[in-house]
C-alpha cells in the first residue's frame, strides 16, 4: 500500500505533563512531520482553543487532537464529550493518549466517540515508537476531514 505524500497539519496536544510535551515535540521534529504542534495544558484551555475564545481567537482549527485524560480544571473525558457533542468540532479526530489502562476509561472514551485510545508506553523509546505509529497512521494513511474540506473548498 502506498502512503500519501506528507502534508502540513495542525495538531492540538492537550497535555499537562511538561515532559510529555517535550518528548512529543522532539518526536515530531525527529520524524519530520510537517506540522504545527499547538499545546494547551488543561481542559478549559482546550475548549477555549477549539472555540477560538479569548487568547485563542486566531487559533487554527486542528486536523488532529491528542488528548490526555488526566487534566486539571476539566478532565479529558469532559473535553472529549464536549468536542463530540459540538457539531462544529465533532469531525476533528481525537486520539486519546493517556497513562490510564482502566477498562472504564477505554469504554467511556469510545462511548464519547474517541477515534482511538492509546495507552502511553513507559520509557522514552517506547513512547517515541507510539508517536511514530500515530504519525504513520494519521498522517500517512488516513484521510483527515480537513483534506476533504480543502478539496471541496
Amino acid at each position: 500500500m502506498s502512503q500519501k505524500p506528507p502534508k502540513f497539519v495542525d495538531i492540538l496536544l492537550v497535555e499537562d505533563s511538561p515532559t510529555d510535551v517535550i518528548i512529543t515535540r522532539e518526536a515530531f521534529e525527529e520524524f519530520r512531520v510537517l506540522n504545527k504542534l499547538h499545546v494547551v495544558e488543561d481542559g478549559v484551555q482546550a475548549i477555549a482553543y477549539l472555540r477560538r475564545q479569548g487568547e485563542y481567537a486566531a487559533a487554527p482549527r486542528p486536523d488532529l487532537i491528542l488528548l490526555d485524560l488526566n487534566l486539571p480544571r476539566k478532565n479529558g473525558r469532559e473535553v472529549l464529550a464536549e468536542i463530540k457533542a459540538d457539531s462544529a468540532l465533532k469531525s476533528i479526530p481525537v486520539v486519546v493518549l493517556t497513562t490510564s489502562q482502566s477498562e472504564r476509561d477505554v469504554l467511556e472514551a469510545y462511548d464519547h466517540h474517541a477515534n482511538c485510545y492509546i495507552v502511553k508506553p513507559v520509557g522514552f523509546e517506547k513512547f517515541l515508537e507510539a508517536l511514530k505509529t500515530i504519525r504513520q497512521f494519521w498522517f500517512g494513511v488516513v484521510t483527515l476531514p480537513s483534506e476533504v474540506e480543502n478539496e471541496q473548498g
